[in-house]
Order: C-alpha cells, then structure tokens, then sequence
C-alpha cells in the first residue's frame, strides 16, 4: 500500500486519526519539508493524547454495528470527533 496524505486524510476523515498519524509520520521521515504533514503531525499529536485506544474502540464498533442506531452514533461520533 503506498502511504500518501491522501490516504492519511481518508482515515483521519473516517475517525482513524492514530493511524492518520503514522502515515504522516513516515511521510515526514520521507520528506522533512512537507508542510501538510507537518502541520497533520502537530494537529493529531494532541488528538493522539486526548483519544488514545479510542481508534481501535471505534474501529471494532465500526466492524459490528448492526442497527440504525448504531449507524447514527457512529456519524455522530465522526461528525462531532473531528
């Protein structure tokens, strides 16, 4: 899989900010000077803190919702998370 920013905003859109991170991470090992990375890296470093396990929470409910209210808290979550 080739790690772009593009991917990188995919899964930060889609609530998946740690892995997000990792992309732009090695994005800047690749390339220092890349300024969407860098300002990615500073902007998820906090959110990182803040939400630590939370990806992989989201990620499993994500894998099993079975019902229409799980659908919505999970927009929710996206929509309100960002």
């Amino acid at each position: 899989m080739i790690k772009t920013a593009t991917l990188a905003a995919v899964y930060e859109s889609q609530g998946l900010k740690e892995d997000a991170l990792k992309i732009y991470q090695e994005i800047l090992e690749k390339d220092p000077e890349n300024k969407e990375a860098q300002i990615a890296v500073k902007r998820l470093s906090g959110v990182k803190e803040k939400y630590a396990g939370v990806n992989q929470q989201m990620l499993d409910f994500f894998i099993n919702m079975n019902s229409d209210v799980e659908y919505a808290e999970f927009e929710r979550w996206l929509v309100f998370e960002q």
